[in-house]
């Protein structure tokens, strides 16, 4: 498909009602002359915090190494467990493996596509250190159930929070159930910087100082290195633009919410399946649906000049770089894998657009 046959683009990351307000937080940081570590990152940390429901937040270079440094503020590294998702951007399980740690999957509940807590606790072996749930789609896992199971066994709960900004689980903040959680702000995000980014929340105030050093070389005064950190911070450009974006977020979310509730009523009948929304805190990510023929899905809407991707073509236990970790096999996220399809879905896509892209689903015959 050219560019000149899109009717209905997958996604816009063109700045839109915000465009002005990014040049003013860009023009601050460069008036400032402060970069790294600056009161842009304070602030911001200060502000995601409250959104996401917790006490601290703690900005780091990207959603992966939000993962990989929480799991190390735990103490969790080699010779452990970590209990995760099948289905996920593959940065979840090397993020397990950055830390030391082995990624254990967990099949998914077929219809949440979250990971099923049932799975999680036929998985647990004395070398399970933590269970790390992934939020897909921004859909919430079961995390009620799933800090239920972390308690009665003694583990740590560690929350994938990449695609989940402001999501709720029965009314409570993603994030807020165990010792934290990882969001990223890459800027296909519901919340993105122009650039890579994450950040990981908690309300346990010694992991939050101690992963402010894990993220500086491990200093806690400037040549000072306690231990072995890394070279992660979030810089002060990318903490300007998030906070201007953060003021916008909850609309936003608003407005993925109504283009979700108008496609969930244009495919009633559609010859797809359509999962079902869980939570109302669900923040919409995504929008998939599922057909065993995907492909001919996807030709069908490129041809009416529809653009769709798929997210993700290959389940984490079939992934080369993770085959070291002897994964086990998932049957639902691999099955899954092979049928989910995005249909365009962000904020600033016009309704009409929506009824476009329903109307062409509609017209599929799978």
């Amino acid at each position: 498909m050219t560019t000149q046959d899109v009717r209905v683009p997958f996604l816009s990351l063109t700045p839109g009602d915000d465009a002005e307000a990014l040049r003013g937080a860009v023009n601050r940081v460069i008036d400032r002359g402060w970069f790294v570590l600056g009161p842009e990152l304070e602030a911001f940390e200060a502000e995601f915090a409250a959104a996401s429901g917790a006490t601290h937040a703690v900005g780091v270079n990207t959603g992966t190494d939000a993962i990989a440094l929480l799991l190390r503020g735990l103490g969790i590294g080699p010779g452990d467990e970590v209990i995760t998702a099948p289905l996920s951007a593959a940065y979840t399980a090397l993020a397990v493996m950055m830390a030391g740690a082995r990624p254990v999957f967990a099949d998914i509940d077929p219809e949440r596509h979250t990971i099923d807590p049932g799975a999680v606790e036929a998985a647990i072996t004395p070398r399970t250190a933590c269970i790390m749930p992934v939020h897909l789609y921004g859909q919430p896992a079961d995390t009620t159930a799933l800090a239920a199971i972390a308690a009665k066994h003694g583990l740590a709960l560690v929350e994938d929070a990449a695609q989940a900004h402001l999501a709720t689980c029965e009314g409570r903040a993603v994030g807020s159930f165990g010792a934290g959680a990882a969001f990223s702000f890459y800027p296909t995000k519901n919340l993105g910087a122009l650039g890579d980014g994450g950040a990981v929340t908690t309300s346990d105030a010694a992991l939050a100082d101690r992963l402010k050093r894990l993220r500086n070389g491990g200093q806690r005064t400037t040549y000072q290195h306690d231990e072995f950190g890394v070279n992660s911070r979030l810089d002060e450009m990318q903490a300007a633009i998030l906070r201007e974006r953060l003021r916008r977020l909850p609309a936003w979310t608003t407005q993925r919410r109504a283009l979700a509730d108008l496609y969930r009523s244009r495919l009633v009948g559609a010859d797809v399946h359509v999962p079902r929304e869980f939570d109302a805190g669900h923040v919409y990510h995504l929008f998939v649906v599922r057909t065993e023929r995907r492909e001919a899905l996807r030709a069908h809407l490129t041809a009416q000049g529809i653009q769709t991707l798929v997210h993700y073509p290959k389940s984490l236990t079939r992934q080369a770089a993770l085959l070291s970790q002897m994964p086990a096999h998932c049957p639902e996220a691999e099955r899954a894998a092979e049928q989910v399809c995005s249909l365009p879905l962000y904020p600033s896509l016009p309704h009409g657009d929506a009824d476009l892209v329903a109307a062409a689903v509609q017209s599929f015959t799978g």
